[in-house]
């Protein structure tokens, strides 16, 4: 795209009819948090502007941005900034109604089609950022909404500096961890505060594949873990109350063992007055029968048999391998044999193997320990929970393939999670303003 100032006749008309077309105010935003601006800024008025701090970019109701400080003229001001593509959104947004606006100190606009005033009638300065700062960032910006690659960026991604990228990548899996509590919030307050069973709640919305996270997040709110804790000492009783709650005994079985255990339900049954879900909830079909619910609900019962207060011997356990052999619980003798009830199948131990370990400490024993660190306010464990990521392998999933498709790496399970993080909330949303590897590609030219 050629510079807008050029002077050549129809085409200088068609760049400006293109550019107020694709402009938005996140651009623009772009722009002046970055400071992207041709020097010796003036406004509408023609009074010199001196960018002492931009201000900080408000997330929520309000204005763009708070707490600016700037010169205009002689006078020192320091208030809210806020941006539009025409001065005439002003009104059409109703701000000159809205008393949240009336400490906007500077109306910034691409094109200054009007003068605004504050609800209080008081004429706010406008600058007007048409022809001040380099079209080629709005090309490459553009270039990259309208890519019909996976990720915008994806042919240039490789060419930014590793040190660009960690730095990046380590803010994002802070993001990724702060965008997990609010789940681990909500599971804390639903067990009244009670840490084991907020545990208990998470380890099992994470204990299935995705297709039984349902199933598992029902199974847990129907059968606390302070009933199946009452029979810890018991394996036969544990597995009853688990296969009975979610339903997969109600059935004419013919092997011995499931009879055994419809038999301890019945009376475990009566004495919690347990429920009894839909077994049609369970899905089955097109997974690994290392990934059937059964085979998960009954290495779920060792683990519960074996460790009590799960939740405090891992977080105060010295190193991950040893939170590891918290997971690798063998199943009762009968799986050995079967992989569902009555079906018999190769002898095989079914312990969970180290790949589906990794996934619970990544997304059962981390986000809790760093919402227990934020809970408690101490950072010690918020920082323990990170450190355990750089000690995990990391994922194998379609999304790190694909950036290690275009040369972008992962070396620890902190990474992967970082990838994760960025292609779910920017690249699939494009937006790579807000993303430091597609602000540093779109600066660059």
């Amino acid at each position: 795209m050629k510079s807008f100032l050029e002077n050549d006749g129809a085409k200088c008309v068609f760049l400006e009819f293109e550019i107020r077309c694709t402009m938005k105010e996140v651009f623009l935003s772009y722009l002046w948090e970055n400071k992207l601006l041709k020097p010796n800024l003036r406004t509408t008025t023609g009074d010199p502007i001196e960018l002492i701090s931009v201000g900080t970019r408000n997330i929520d109701s309000g204005p763009d941005f708070l707490q600016a400080k700037l010169k205009i003229g002689e006078t020192i001001w320091v208030g809210n900034i806020e941006i539009h593509v025409f001065s005439s959104d002003w009104y059409k947004h109703g701000h000159d109604n809205d008393k949240a606006y009336q400490n906007v100190i500077l109306h910034v606009v691409y094109e200054a089609d009007k003068p605004v005033k504050t609800i209080k009638n008081t004429m706010i300065p406008q600058l007007e950022l048409k022809n001040i700062f380099d079209v080629r960032l709005l090309e490459r910006y553009n270039d990259f909404l309208s890519s019909k690659n996976r990720i915008a960026c994806e042919k240039l991604a490789s060419s930014v500096q590793e040190f660009t990228w960690l730095s990046w990548l380590d803010r994002l899996v802070i993001e990724r961890l702060e965008n997990k509590i609010g789940t681990v919030l909500t599971l804390f307050e639903q067990c009244k505060g009670d840490w084991e069973e907020t545990f208990y709640r998470l380890l099992l919305r994470n204990f299935g594949v995705k297709a039984n996270v349902d199933p598992f997040e029902k199974l847990a709110s129907l059968l606390p873990l302070k009933n199946l804790l009452k029979h810890a000492d018991n394996l036969l009783q544990i597995e009853a109350m688990l296969f009975g709650v979610s339903g997969l005994l109600e059935a004419d079985f013919q092997d011995e063992y499931p009879k055994l255990l419809q038999r301890e339900f019945r009376m475990l049954r009566s004495k919690f007055d347990l429920p009894v879900m839909p077994a049609e909830q369970w899905r089955f079909l097109r997974m690994r029968p290392a990934n059937f619910p059964t085979i998960r609900l009954a290495q779920l019962a060792t683990l519960i048999h074996r460790n009590s207060a799960l939740f405090s011997k891992i977080k105060n356990s010295k190193t991950i391998a040893i939170q590891k052999q918290f997971f690798s619980a063998q199943t009762s003798s009968y799986w050995d044999t079967h992989y569902m009830f009555d079906k018999p199948s190769q002898n095989k131990l079914k312990t969970m193997g180290e790949s589906s370990i990794d996934l619970l400490l990544i997304n059962t024993v981390i986000p809790l320990l760093f919402f227990y660190g934020k809970q408690r306010n101490e950072a010690y464990w918020c920082e323990k929970a990170i450190s355990m990521f750089d000690q995990l392998k990391p994922e194998k999933n379609n999304i790190t393939t694909y950036f290690e498709s275009i040369g972008v790496m992962t070396r620890s399970a902190m990474q992967s999670q970082a990838l994760i993080e960025l292609y779910t909330h920017y690249c699939e949303s494009k937006r790579c303003l807000n993303c430091r590897i597609g602000c540093v590609l779109i600066q660059s030219f």
